[in-house]
């Protein structure tokens, strides 16, 4: 067995399992529905968001997080940087994101996401 294939192995076995790490969630992706992907999503931090001079609204942040999920379960399409995508929490409830850093290694999607968030 190669170092690439025990990789593969522990990223569902270990990383994505939601016994271990992982969680249940459905993204809506460029039309498509994946349902029932395991994902790991983290909280990357929150910011005061850029405001423009005519824009009073106080109390809303930049929200980042960090998207972690196998590529195989998005049947091979890697989200795009600079796209929106949206991600379901099980119970019918979805939060649209924008995709801000985009990358695959080793068949493990690494998506940065932004949203505005109170």
């Amino acid at each position: 067995m190669s170092f690439k294939d025990m990789v593969a192995a522990d990223l569902k076995g270990v990383f994505l399992n939601p016994k271990e790490f992982g969680e249940v969630r459905t993204i809506q992706y460029d039309g498509e529905v994946y349902e029932d992907i395991p994902v790991v999503l983290t909280r990357k931090k929150e910011e005061a968001r850029s405001r423009l001079t005519d824009d009073y609204a106080q109390g809303i942040y930049l929200a980042s997080f960090v998207l972690h999920c196998a590529l195989s379960d998005l049947d091979g399409n890697l989200p795009e940087q600079g796209t929106r995508l949206r991600l379901g929490d099980g119970d019918g409830f979805f939060r649209t994101f924008y995709v801000s850093v985009s990358g695959c290694e080793m068949g493990m999607v690494r998506l940065e996401l932004e949203v505005l968030d109170e």
